[in-house]
């Protein structure tokens, strides 16, 4: 697999980790649970949990589904690239 089509998958399923993250953290809220787990591209230094606040986890999503859309659209242009290319070669 190449360098830019695995790039653009791991910010899909990233993406998808975060919005996952976020949904849960909203469950969480109904459920009365005070403990916000969250997604860090570095899981080393770990923040305590925080307090849930809605709007945050709103704003969390849509930015989660930004970089999915974004990520989908590097895929589209590498595949798009690629189908290009192979239509010059033949």
């Amino acid at each position: 697999m190449n360098v830019p089509l695995s790039s653009a998958l791991s910010g899909i399923s990233a993406a998808n980790e975060r919005l996952r993250a976020s949904a849960a953290n909203i469950a969480n809220l109904a459920a009365g649970n005070l403990d916000r787990p969250s997604v860090e591209p570095n899981q080393v230094d770990k923040v305590p949990g925080r307090e849930i606040n809605p709007a945050n986890e709103v704003v969390e999503q849509q930015s989660a589904a930004y970089a999915f859309v974004a990520n989908l659209k590097v895929l589209q242009t590498q595949l798009n690239t690629t189908g290009a290319l192979l239509d010059i070669k033949a």
